[in-house]
Formats: structure tokens, C-alpha cells, sequence
């Protein structure tokens, strides 16, 4: 069974119910699958060679969708290329895994030009257009090529502050344990609605298939603004949705004290990052006892564990996340390779068949990542008597100052329950006293000082844990995905860069 397969079974059990929806047009099981039937014909002819890799380059649509499926139809290897990102990383990106095809939007047409590759363009009616390829595929079926557990599937990529980020490579297995995984965790099935509002080409795109899967509707929507996801949540009758932690805390102060209801929102899942205890709270009392996590890596894809609504409602869970799902194990070890009991802190690592088979073309770095079958994925963790993991940070993040080990998510933990602070980034700066200082960065609710954030931490947590010095941020730092950048943080207080208000 594939992913491909699930999709297939979907639209002939539930082939007249809707199965996707975007900007007032909605498409049922059956159309859906006759045009991703026509379009992967067309790449079968365009490139005949089971398994090659073919680039998608888009925001969030439905034309996105039907391409995304096509790949997989056509027995392709999808490679997400998010348009976001600088021209010349997505250049690299197609170059690195020699895409033979590129379906993009218009815009970003000119970044394959220089490229061996077949570009064809999402928009328009012309030739080298995804129309036109639905076209010549018309009355066509692709040919069925037998796709093992190990097969590729997709490569996607991840990390990389400097050189071109990693690619890692997702087989089928993978995409099946996610698929099932989702659908066991929310309780999918015909008649969910599924909001697609975060980018298709990352977390977002693990909650497609399992959606289509399980015979429920996905509903499109491309960069709204949060005061229009917002709308889109209540007058959509969306049941489940991701996003990052960021946004819906911006939400939920948005939508505080209005007159919206969310009734049928059943799992607003958060991930990509943390979120305080506090912003939990805060988006239930919105939205509802509907907020749930899950923590994954890209090598793992989006849910190694998870914490459904209901459990997220108890207070001393809200910093967890989550135990291990159905299909995977998850475990804290030590630098010697010992698996760590209850309450100690060590490396998370990951094992099953949710895991990557190593990194595209580096397989000094695919050697370094997966041990013994584990994958080491670099977050510094600890399990409660529950089995519920409490993430500390990055094992790189760590502070050591004055010999102590300060683990930047347990500061985090205290700084953000001060009233004035609404975000938090806790990190390292070289020091010649203590080896390393402890700084943190802050987003306010209102007006506050350093002085008296410091004098907080210094009366919670002691003066070896309690930031030596608070920088103060209008915004801090944060990728295209929304995640934290705290190298900016550490170059901007060296001097080596810019980003201080």
C-alpha cells in the first residue's frame, strides 16, 4: 500500500463527496482523481523514469494540490520548494536533487530558467502550462509502477544555517506511518474538515494525505491574515487545522472577547516550535478545549508524539509534548548510547518506520544522524513518570556558565509567566568570567524594563540560572516557517550583526 493507493480508495468509496475546496471552487473525490489521473499521465510522457524527482514550487492552492498528487500518481519523488525562500536556495534546492520537472508558479518561473529541467507553470492556458498538461493527459492512465516500503518518496529540505540545507530523504513507510498515525490521533474520517492555512510544502502538507485518506475535505486557503483565519475558522465549520504557535497566539488575542464561535473545531494543533503555558491557556479560553501538539523533525516527519486537546487542558501538561504515537518510539539517551529512565535529561531520539533513510547525496552526515537504528535528533529532552517528553532545547543551545548547565527552555519556562512578557528567546553569549553568560530576548505585552525582568528571574530561579542581561525586541527573529532564529540573537549581542532594536 501506498499513499498514492489510499487516495485512490478514498475516491471510490466516497467518489461524490467533496473532497477539496479553494477560493469558491470545490472539487468531489471523483474530479479530483480524474484530474490527477490526466496530469500524471502527462509526466509519465514528459519523463517516463519511475522515481525521479520533480520540484513544486508554490503558495497554498488548488492547482498545488492536484500537482502534489500527480507526482506521487506518476510514481515521481515530490521536492517541496518553498517560494519564500531566497531564489537562489530554491535554485540550489532543484539543481542538488536534479529535478527533471518544475511546476511552478509564474513568478518563480524565472529561477528554473537556467536549470535542465522542464518547467511548467500553474497558471495560464498556454503550452508549458499545468492546464495543458491536464490536457494531454486527457482519456489517459498513468502507469501503475510497484513502490517498495523503502522506495523514496520525497525529499525535503531541512536545517542549515550556512551551505545548502539537508535533504532529507522521506520513504513511503514514512509517509504511511504519518498517514495512519494522524488519522488514529485526531479521529479522522468522512465529513472532517481539514483547514490547509500553513504552507503546503511544510507541516501543513502532512495533514493532506491523511485527510484524503479518511474521506474528509480539505479547505484551501492561501497567506489570509490571521483576522481572516479566524473568520475562516467559524464560518468554514473547520474541525482541524495546523499552525504554528506564533500565529495563534496572535490569534487568540485578536479574537478575544469577540463574538465568533468555533463549535465544530475539534483539533487546533500546534507545532514547529514551542508554546508557553500561558498562550495555552489563553487560545482555550478562544477557541475552546481544542488546542493539541504533536513534535516531529522533518526527519521524522510532524508526529513522533502527540498530546491530544483534552489532555492539553490540564495545567501540568502545557509544557509537554506529548507521548509517543501508535507506530514509533521515542527515547531520551546519553552521550554513551545509554537509554535514559524518567526524569533524566538527555537526547531525544527516534526510532520506527516514521524515519528518514538518511540525508540526499551526504552519507557522512545520514551516518552522524541515524545510529543503531535511532535517530539522534539533536533536542534536549526528559520524560515524566507519564510518559509525556518536556523538551529543554537544543543539545547546541545549551548554556554552560560557571560550570553549571542551563537549559535555555527552563529559563524560558519562568521569564515568559512575567505579565509583560509576551515572547522569550533564552541563549549563550561567550563571556571571559563565566565561560558563558546567560542573555535573554524579549516581545513585551507593555512597557517594562531589563532591570526589573532581571530582578524576577533572580528571585524565581537564583543568579546562576537568571539572565545576566534582557535585550528588548519589537519581533523576534523567525524564519519563513515562523521559527526562532536564536543565531541572530547571539550575533546581534556579539556585534557580529544587526537585529537589536
Amino acid at each position: 500500500m501506498t499513499p498514492i493507493a489510499m487516495f485512490a480508495r478514498a475516491c471510490r468509496r466516497w467518489s461524490d463527496a467533496v473532497a477539496a475546496e479553494a477560493e469558491g471552487t470545490s472539487l468531489t473525490y471523483r474530479q479530483l482523481h480524474e484530474r490527477v489521473v490526466h496530469a500524471a499521465s502527462a509526466l509519465q510522457q514528459i519523463d517516463p523514469e519511475p522515481g525521479s524527482r520533480v520540484g513544486l514550487c508554490s503558495y497554498n492552492s488548488l492547482e498545488h494540490l492536484i500537482a502534489f498528487l500527480a507526482i506521487f500518481a506518476a510514481g515521481k519523488v515530490w521536492v517541496p520548494l518553498y517560494p519564500r525562500l531566497g531564489g537562489s536556495e530554491i535554485t540550489a534546492m532543484a539543481d542538488f536533487v536534479e529535478a527533471s520537472i518544475v511546476i511552478t508558479q509564474e513568478e518563480s518561473r524565472p529561477l528554473f530558467e537556467e536549470l535542465d529541467t522542464r518547467i511548467i507553470t500553474l497558471e495560464g492556458e498556454g503550452a508549458d502550462t499545468f492546464r495543458s498538461l491536464e490536457h494531454r493527459g486527457a482519456g489517459k492512465r498513468p502507469r501503475d509502477f510497484l513502490r517498495g516500503r523503502d522506495d523514496l518518496h520525497a525529499i525535503k529540505f531541512t536545517g542549515g544555517t550556512t551551505g545548502l540545507p539537508k535533504g532529507v530523504m522521506q520513504p513511503v513507510r514514512a509517509w504511511n506511518a504519518n498517514i495512519a498515525t494522524q488519522i488514529i490521533t485526531w479521529g479522522m474520517g468522512a465529513g472532517e474538515r481539514t483547514l490547509c492555512a500553513a504552507p503546503m510544502t511544510h507541516g501543513a502538507g502532512t495533514y493532506l494525505m491523511p485527510t484524503l485518506a479518511s474521506g474528509g475535505t480539505l479547505v484551501i486557503v492561501d497567506r489570509q491574515s490571521p483576522e481572516e483565519l479566524i473568520a475562516t475558522l467559524a464560518q468554514e465549520n473547520i474541525t482541524t487545522v495546523f499552525l504554528p504557535p506564533t500565529l495563534i497566539q496572535l490569534m487568540a488575542g485578536l479574537a478575544a472577547g469577540g463574538e465568533l464561535s468555533f463549535p465544530r473545531l475539534r483539533n487546533l494543533i500546534y507545532g514547529a516550535g514551542p508554546m508557553q503555558p500561558k498562550a495555552i491557556a489563553q487560545a482555550q479560553e478562544v477557541f475552546g478545549p481544542c488546542i493539541a501538539t504533536t513534535y516531529g523533525q522533518t526527519e521524522a516527519p510532524q508526529i513522533a508524539t502527540a498530546l491530544s486537546a483534552q489532555e492539553l487542558m490540564r495545567e501540568e501538561l502545557r509544557s509537554s509534548v506529548g507521548r509517543e504515537t501508535l507506530l514509533t518510539r521515542v527515547a531520551v539517551m546519553d552521550e554513551d548510547g545509554r537509554l535514559l529512565p524518567e526524569g533524566e535529561i538527555g537526547e531525544v531520539v527516534i526510532r520506527g518506520d516514521l524515519v528518514m533513510t538518511g540525508y540526499w547525496r551526504q552519507p557522512d552526515k545520514s551516518a552522524e544522524t541515524l545510529v543503531d537504528g535511532w535517530l539522534h535528533t539533536g533536542d534536549l529532552g526528559m520524560f515524566d513518570e507519564t510518559g509525556c517528553l518536556y523538551l529543554k532545547g537544543r543539545s547546541k543551545d545549551v548554556i554552560i556558565s560557571g560550570g553549571f548547565n542551563i537549559y535555555p527552555g527552563d529559563v524560558e519556562a519562568v521569564l515568559v509567566q512575567h505579565p509583560a512578557v509576551a515572547d522569550c528567546a533564552v541563549f549563550g553569549v561567550p563571556d571571559e568570567k563565566w565561560g558563558e553568560a546567560v542573555h535573554a530576548a524579549v516581545e513585551l505585552r507593555h512597557e517594562a524594563d531589563a532591570a526589573s525582568l532581571i530582578a524576577h528571574m533572580k528571585a524565581v530561579l537564583g543568579s546562576v540560572k537568571a539572565p545576566k542581561q534582557v535585550h528588548i525586541y519589537d519581533a523576534l527573529p523567525r524564519n519563513a516557517y515562523g521559527k526562532l532564529q536564536r543565531q541572530e540573537l547571539v550575533t546581534a549581542v556579539t556585534g557580529l550583526g544587526k537585529g537589536k532594536r
